[in-house]
């Protein structure tokens, strides 16, 4: 039975064509996929069929829910609908929670909305729908607040708030782009498990083909606000006709030619490093708690070479990388580079602190927006305390940004001006510019197209055969890592479990834990 059906959708946002003759279909039990880069028009689709557009939209066609056109109703009649009959798991959740409510007075407010329960009863009702998303209130108590928990678990949180009216169709933007592989598994595994237990319909929208591929029955391929294929999930896979759909299979399968690493002598040598965190205390006079976030850590980079990071948030990969960059007091061990030690605030480290630069995984919330990009870039370069003429500074601006693929006038340019891959050229430009022994990329990939982060991958790998680039690439993306990686540490609770070579390692893993991992991430098929 068809629960929803888009006819000839055109859209348009102050005279701007957003999408053009889309017509799709979900049946109840059934999940479809639509799948597309940034741009393409896949969320402006998810909120025509939520009536949640902006100002200055003029929309035509009909959306059907059942018998019911969407496009038809008023404010107060959408109202009644949305969060009841359709619901929507947003990409962010702590964007999509409110700091200042308890996660049980929010997932009530649909209860408090749309049905006419007594205080009793809308408890039980909060409570039976967190066990249903695996979140037992006898573990997770509804006085707590959403920073008190981690991604996986404010996500199952705004998957309880979506599904506690038992909505007819579930619309999931992005629903795992920021979760490692563990907890996305899990995520993915209870969405499907509720589109069969509650037989509703499902849009799924991501850019992740892997878990297309593990999830949708069918798939919508969009480009510039068209749907270009259609089909099946197995029929799509094993033949596509489109060129795009084409562009993003071989994207997401992208293997970078990333030249031999030459073993040369140590660059940065950790040893026995371990990092403990004070917890809160639970009465007044009891003794503090001491949280060992680092436990006794070793290993060795060499120049050249270029190490892998992967482990579950919350293994430690993060405070492990500030300690390294010298945020973060150790307790025990020493961080060395090129035999010089590494410590917090302390100025005769500050010299080998600078040889040091990050890359973030969101570059446009590590820049200044006020600032041009002339700016943004330089900013390293006051680490070197050393006169520099105008002239200097803008050929050596200019040769930075050619060499990560940009052209000599974006300098002039704002950060908005710019694509996300663009931005985060912008932010391997600027890690470059002080000629950095090491480079630490956390995440640098993970929020990108498939098409996008292929060619940033593909950056990185000339990078590496023209600047001989020494790095620590930090990332759940464990295909990735199995690409642009000599060496890879698997991380779990503080400790290093397994180290070693990446294809060995990732190929045929030791350690049970990094089993799990590799099992837990989405695959792409492979068609002869």
């Amino acid at each position: 039975m068809t629960l929803l059906k888009l006819n000839s959708i055109n859209l348009n946002i102050n005279g701007k064509s957003i999408l053009k003759d889309i017509s799709l279909e979900v049946r109840k039990g059934e999940i479809v996929a639509i799948t597309g880069e940034s741009g393409s028009g896949k969320s402006m689709t998810a909120l025509s069929v939520m009536q949640l557009l902006p100002i200055g939209s003029v929309q035509n066609g009909s959306i059907f829910l059942e018998d019911t056109n969407l496009i038809s109703l008023t404010e107060s009649e959408l109202c009644r609908i949305r969060g009841n009959e359709i619901s929507m798991i947003f990409q962010e959740p702590m964007t999509a929670l409110n700091p200042l409510k308890t996660i049980g007075n929010q997932i009530a407010e649909t209860v408090k909305l749309h049905k006419a329960a007594s205080h009793s009863d809308t408890i039980e009702i909060v409570k039976s729908t967190m066990r249903r998303v695996e979140m037992p209130p006898e573990k997770f108590p509804l006085y707590l607040y959403p920073h008190q928990l981690s991604g996986g678990q404010r996500q199952r949180v705004v998957i309880a708030m979506a599904i506690i009216s038992n909505p007819k169709l579930l619309i999931a933007d992005e629903p795992t782009t920021a979760l490692d592989v563990t907890t996305q598994s899990q995520i993915l595994t209870l969405l499907k498990g509720l589109v069969t237990d509650l037989d509703m319909g499902m849009i799924m929208i991501t850019h992740d083909l892997a878990v297309v591929h593990n999830m949708a029955d069918k798939i919508s391929v969009m480009n510039q606000g068209k749907i270009v294929e259609r089909g099946s999930t197995s029929t799509i896979f094993r033949t596509m006709k489109h060129p795009y759909t084409k562009m993003l299979f071989n994207a997401s399968n992208h293997k970078v030619d990333l030249p031999k690493a030459i073993n040369k002598e140590p660059l940065l040598e950790v040893s026995n490093l371990s990092r403990d965190y004070i917890l809160p205390k639970t009465k007044i006079f009891e003794r503090p708690k001491i949280f060992r976030a680092v436990d006794k850590v070793s290993f060795t980079l060499h120049k050249g070479e270029r190490l892998g990071l992967v482990g579950e948030s919350g293994c430690g990969k993060s405070t492990l990388t500030r300690a390294l960059l010298g945020l973060e007091e150790i307790q025990e061990g020493k961080i060395k580079i090129s035999g010089q030690l590494v410590l917090k605030n302390d100025v005769d480290s500050f010299a080998s602190k600078k040889r040091m630069q990050v890359v973030f995984q969101d570059p446009f919330g590590s820049f200044n927006p006020r600032h041009k990009v002339s700016r943004l870039i330089s900013e390293p370069l006051y680490l070197e305390k050393k006169n520099i003429t105008n002239d200097e500074l803008n050929n050596l601006l200019e040769t930075t940004l050619i060499s990560v693929g940009l052209n000599r006038d974006d300098k002039e340019k704002y950060i908005h001006e710019f694509s996300g891959g663009q931005r985060q050229r912008i932010a391997i430009a600027r890690a470059l510019i002080v000629k950095p022994d090491i480079i630490i990329f956390d995440e640098a990939v993970s929020a990108l197209d498939v098409s996008v982060r292929a060619q940033i991958l593909d950056l990185i790998a000339e990078l590496c055969r023209s600047l001989d680039l020494t790095y620590i690439f930090i990332s759940h993306d464990l295909s990735v890592v199995r690409t642009i990686t000599d060496k890879v540490m698997v991380m779990e609770n503080g400790k290093i479990i397994e180290y070693g070579n990446t294809e060995k390692i990732l190929t045929n893993p030791a350690h049970e834990y990094t089993v799990k991992l590799i099992e837990a991430a989405p695959s792409m098929p492979s068609f002869s």
